[in-house]
């Protein structure tokens, strides 16, 4: 019965449509650096047509009462206004930016992420450490050849380090941890002074951090590391333009290299190595030193540099979204109704019911359709709480849902998910704030909720003749022939109650049984 119903949910959402030629783009607006990678997809492939990297330096704007300075925040908006300028043209749905751990610690993020979508043109997602690491994995595992080897990924930014273990481009044990090249800069070199004291400290500090890790990612589980982006990327560089490898492979004896030679430096100022760029000076000795602590700990010999990295894994996510069976979020709504043992009939009914009224009223425009799916996964998990205890079913669910690692889902996105769900019935003071201001959360409650109150005794309730009406105003009005509130008498008075309900936040829901 469960397969059935999730077959009939996914052909309801159409198929994979993404043509050969289609120029995408994915924006990592990161701790130490913002960057734009666009391509274009040919045959289940991305090409690379452009990419801009601008060392932003954001995370260090980032004083320790979690607050972004306005300079950093003005560094991002001007960046993202360069960005902007080279994205013109392209389709909301052809774009992902997503944010990382500066974002995800600063208390003011708001502040930089409404005015940041406004001159980028496009929705902005803070996502959670967990889906960094995913799309850090599919990004590094993308642009590798195809092989049965168990593969260990290492990602030091410049506030977390992700590290994930999988084989091909399944991950099989993520994990996200708040250090980095800037953060471990700015504690144990804050002048920019290198001791032999000051490195040990720094990796002994790694290494409590990620202590953690080794029961996730011991060593008889992976047979090859590879280390992503920024700190590996920096150090590769610097050995190769150095003459101390021949290929993109980093050993214990080359980090040992590159210590002496910051210890001889003394300063990061003095540092004088070729392909150590001026702007990665000032953090080389943090991100040297939390790779040297990962050497350690999981005793790796040899790391290789990968040429994939967050960026391309949004890319590649872009395309599975397109596509029902490859969407990350929906085998995410169904491993969570399974999880939690949601009833998958009364799911699908009020999902059904939910959906068919949001047509009415949803405004017509590109993403009707996508937020019509939104509502439908709220739908789908509006009973997640039943599991934990059934009175106050919806304030567990909403708890879940906010707190969740959900693959695939930004942290607005659950955050949405999760204020749905809170709000299917119940006084709606507690959702008041949101009413007042976001028209489209107003208009996918509503069906949320009268879909719940239409479906309460568990069967396919007739809803075909309801017509729900939008007006100017903060109005809603519903009319349905007077034989149906006739036939429905429970319903009939379960939505007079619900248009009182609506009275007490300010909004009026009007009812016309004619």
């Amino acid at each position: 019965m469960l397969h059935h119903l999730l077959t009939k949910i996914k052909a309801k959402r159409g198929a994979f449509f993404m043509n050969n030629g289609t120029l995408l783009a994915a924006i990592d607006i990161g701790s130490n650096s913002f960057r734009l990678e666009i391509g274009r997809y040919d045959h289940g492939h991305i090409a690379r047509v452009e990419y801009l990297k601008e060392m932003v330096r954001q995370g260090a704007g980032l004083n320790a009462d979690r607050m972004l300075s306005e300079v950093s925040m003005q560094r991002g908006w001007d960046c993202l206004a360069r960005f902007a300028e080279r994205l013109q043209g392209f389709e909301r749905a052809h774009i992902r930016a997503v944010a990382t751990q500066t974002l995800r610690e600063a208390k003011n993020r708001d502040v930089f992420i409404q005015k940041a979508q406004t001159i980028l043109g496009f929705p902005i997602e803070v996502i959670s450490g967990l889906e960094e690491a995913r799309l850090i994995y599919q990004g590094v595992t993308r642009l590798l050849p195809q092989s049965n080897e168990r593969r260990l990924v290492v990602d030091i930014g410049g506030r977390s380090t992700e590290i994930m273990r999988g084989q091909g481009y399944q991950a099989q044990a993520m994990d996200s941890f708040r250090l980095g090249s800037v953060a471990w800069s700015q504690r144990y070199f804050p002048q920019g002074h290198f001791t032999a004291e000051a490195f040990q400290t720094a990796e002994i500090a790694a290494q409590a951090v990620l202590d953690e890790a080794l029961d996730l990612f011991p060593r008889q589980q992976w047979d090859v590391a590879y280390g992503s982006s920024g700190t590996v990327g920096a150090i590769s560089d610097a050995l190769l333009a150095n003459g101390k490898t021949q290929d993109d492979i980093i050993t214990r004896e080359h980090l040992d290299w590159l210590l002496d030679r910051l210890l001889k430096a003394q300063h990061a100022d003095q540092v004088k190595l070729e392909g150590i760029k001026d702007d990665r000076r000032q953090v080389i000795g943090g991100g040297l030193s939390v790779l040297r602590a990962v050497f350690d700990l999981f005793n790796i010999e040899s790391l290789t540099a990968a040429q994939g990295a967050l960026r391309q894994g949004a890319l590649y996510d872009l395309v599975a979204r397109e596509s029902d069976e490859s969407d990350v979020r929906e085998r995410t709504v169904c491993w969570l109704s399974e999880r939690f043992s949601v009833d998958a009939v009364q799911a699908h009914r009020v999902s059904t019911v939910a959906a068919a009224l949001f047509t009415q009223i949803a405004t017509p425009n590109a993403q009707r359709e996508r937020h019509s799916c939104k509502l439908q996964w709220a739908a789908r998990l509006h009973e997640l709480g039943v599991h934990i205890s059934h009175e106050d079913a919806h304030h567990h669910g909403a708890y879940v849902l906010e707190h969740v690692d959900a693959p695939g889902f930004s942290m607005v996105e659950l955050q949405r998910l999760s204020l749905l769900v809170l709000g299917q019935r119940g006084k709606l003071r507690k959702l008041e704030l949101w009413l007042n201001n976001d028209e489209l959360l107003v208009k996918q409650l509503c069906c949320l909720r009268l879909a719940v109150l239409l479906c309460h005794a568990r069967r396919d309730p007739q809803y075909q003749a309801l017509a729900l009406q939008w007006h100017k105003n903060r109005h809603i009005h519903l009319q349905a022939p007077s034989v149906w509130a006739k036939h429905h008498p429970q319903s009939a008075w379960l939505i007079q109650e619900e248009a009182q309900a609506w009275q007490k936040v300010g909004w009026r829901m009007t009812y016309q049984f004619d």
